[in-house]
């Protein structure tokens, strides 16, 4: 209820994907009296894949993160976090308010065994392919072992949704000497070396090696992430507009332009972010996607399709396997340099 194109667009997404081959029922949480003419309208009325919760309450964009959640407690999101705390969902996919959403998820759900921080994982294009940053911008403020459990959760985002059965993970700094970098990357550095059982670390990597096909996933903090994500996304728009603007420049360009469609159009495909819709908050006990506010029903289309990878593949469990092996291969080091000293 509370994206900015409103539930509309919503119940246009179920619409695109309820027939998809696979696909676990969806639960509309929010105002029945508005849900239910638009799924009327658009002939979902009465489909055995979709129903309605009633929530009485919308958290808006504007509303405070923490007083939202205390005083809205019968809102669509709150209502949605606690079907899956509750068990009656797999995933609670949101377009809402994103302070409220991560507070509400972490106070309702609370968080894994082994992580004390959740992380936003973003599929950005590169070369050859996607990639995985961790984290977009849940935990501005981490720690070493903050960065270690991103690599973890990282990793395991990228074999669901990328497909990659053992993705590379970098380690976002400013130079891939041993000692560059600040003491956080410095400490994680070392500690993503010690539990290389658990994931491919490939090491740390600069920059201008992000959007090379040179690691899979770029663990960094939320800081960093949410810097590198909202640059990327407006760097693009910028070369779009750029490059829109010469193009028109006369009708020379403008006929050049026509007989390269096919390959503007397959590199739009590529860097649009509606491919993917949905970002999702890894470390806190369930399935929770967030959705751009903006996100209209391609991109909300798209979230439901990696709400059902994440279900198929059991993400939460895999993750928390790996989370388990990584704690305990730390733990085993710290107590062998312990002794040895």
């Amino acid at each position: 209820m509370g994206g900015d194109l409103g539930p509309s667009e919503i119940v246009q997404a179920v619409k695109l994907v309820v027939a998809d081959e696979g696909l676990d029922p969806l639960l509309l949480v929010g105002d029945q009296a508005v849900l239910e003419p638009l799924l009327v309208e658009s002939g979902l009325k009465g489909h055995a894949k979709v129903s309605v919760v009633h929530a009485s309450e919308v958290i808006t964009m504007e509303d405070k993160p923490l007083q939202a959640l205390k005083r809205k407690k019968d809102s669509s999101m709150v209502r949605a976090i606690d079907l899956v705390k509750n068990g009656e969902a797999r995933v609670a996919i949101s377009c809402g308010n994103t302070g409220a959403l991560m507070a509400g998820s972490t106070l309702r759900l609370r968080m894994m065994a082994g992580i004390d921080r959740p992380a936003l994982a973003a599929v950005i294009p590169r070369a050859e392919g996607n990639f995985i940053l961790i984290d977009a911008g849940a935990n501005p403020e981490a720690k070493p072992e903050h960065l270690v459990h991103n690599a973890i959760l990282g990793s395991n985002y990228a074999k669901v949704i990328l497909g990659i059965p053992s993705p590379r993970v970098g380690l976002m700094t400013i130079g891939t000497e041993e000692g560059k970098g600040n003491a956080l990357v410095t400490e994680t550095h070392e500690l993503l070396k010690k539990i290389t059982p658990v994931i491919q670390y490939a090491g740390p990597i600069e920059g201008f090696q992000v959007f090379r096909n040179t690691v899979d996933v770029v663990v960094c903090d939320g800081f960093v992430g949410n810097t590198l994500l909202k640059t990327w996304e407006s760097l693009a728009k910028f070369i779009t507009t750029m490059l829109k603007e010469e193009l028109q420049a006369n009708p020379l360009r403008m006929g050049g332009a026509m007989l390269a469609k096919g390959a503007f159009d397959a590199l739009r495909s590529r860097m649009n972010p509606d491919r993917y819709g949905g970002a999702p908050l890894l470390g806190v006990r369930g399935n929770v996607l967030k959705a751009h506010g903006s996100s209209n029903r391609h991109a909300i289309a798209s979230a439901i399709r990696a709400a059902s990878k994440i279900i198929r593949q059991d993400l939460y469990h895999h993750i928390e396997l790996d989370v388990a092996r990584a704690n305990e291969l730390a733990q085993s080091a710290a107590s062998s340099s312990a002794a040895s000293n």
